[in-house]
């Protein structure tokens, strides 16, 4: 439950010093870092507007996609405080719960038959199925490393004892923050900002939804990267007493949202066709992690 609610808190801001990073690197002032909630706000307060060549499959899309991340926010520990469900290979339905949310989405973009969106939904599956053999074998390793195979068990078991091991620690928080640019349509996979339907990928995706509908889809979004930077901060929590852990969740929490603005401001995105190969390399970067994993526990050849 303490997870759950940091997850929540952090995500009411997490966007807001995202762009309030990307403003003062580009030397503006910006707006305040809970103008992107307030926006959220007013959107929640309007009604969508359905399409009449939709179905009911693109009215229940966004409540699903949102309800998905809830569940899978559920399962994040905090520490050695577990999350509501925990239970031995929680990080397989971790995976595939986020699946279901995104699947939802891809088949309500193909219900309004729109060939831009159509366009959209087919990039966000293809981008979500490359990067998913990065994260299984980023979450095996670690439950080779510990023995077990939930969430809170690895976390809780997860100790730092040798160089290598902090390397690994490193390296799987760099494959998190990518995994989280990627899973939300970020730079330099894809410019949430761009106006041009061609190269979008998930805003080309929600072109028609509006309203509350819309504004659900964007706190999800919020949601979701609050939930990789739990992880992130799983790593480094440990076993620490909440009156430690808890200021150090957010301290990682805003050093992710600031790395993502950095990121955004000073990279440009990638071409179409190299964003696959940008992908793969996280999968790279997670057999590194597996190997590193079997020179720890001496079982490498």
């Amino acid at each position: 439950m303490i997870s759950f609610l940091l997850i929540i808190l952090a995500s009411l801001f997490f966007m807001g010093l995202v762009v309030r990073t990307k403003s003062i690197a580009s030397g503006r002032k910006g707006p305040g870092v809970f103008q992107p909630m307030k926006d959220i706000i007013r959107l929640w307060k309007k009604g969508s507007v359905y399409s009449k060549t939709t179905s009911f499959i693109f009215q229940i899309a966004p409540t699903a996609y949102f309800t998905s991340v809830i569940m899978a926010i559920l399962m994040i520990p905090h520490g050695n405080n577990p999350g509501l469900i925990s239970f031995d290979g929680d990080f397989v339905f971790f995976a595939y719960v986020l699946t279901f949310g995104k699947f939802l989405m891809i088949i309500s973009a193909l219900d309004t038959g729109s060939s831009f969106e159509g366009m959209g939904a087919s990039r966000e599956a293809l981008f979500s199925m490359l990067v998913e053999p990065a994260f299984f074998i980023l979450m095996g390793s670690f439950a080779l490393l510990t023995g077990h195979t939930s969430f809170h068990s690895i976390f809780s078991m997860l100790h730092y004892g040798s160089n290598i091991s902090y390397m690994l620690g490193v390296l799987a928080s760099i494959v998190f923050v990518l995994i989280a640019m990627i899973e939300n349509s970020r730079m330099p996979v894809d410019d949430p900002k761009t106006h041009l339907e061609l190269t979008m990928i998930h805003e080309v995706m929600i072109l028609d939804n509006s309203g509350f509908d819309l504004g659900l889809i964007m706190f999800t979004t919020h949601l979701k990267f609050a939930m990789y930077g739990a992880m992130i901060s799983n790593f480094f929590i440990g076993m620490l007493p909440l009156e430690i852990s808890i200021p150090l969740f957010f301290v990682i929490q805003a050093g992710f949202a600031i790395t993502v603005g950095l990121i955004e401001s000073f990279m440009a995105r990638f071409r179409m066709g190299h964003n696959p190969q940008f992908i793969f390399i996280l999968t790279s970067v997670s057999l590194l992690i597996f190997f590193g994993v079997l020179l720890v526990l001496g079982k490498f050849m």
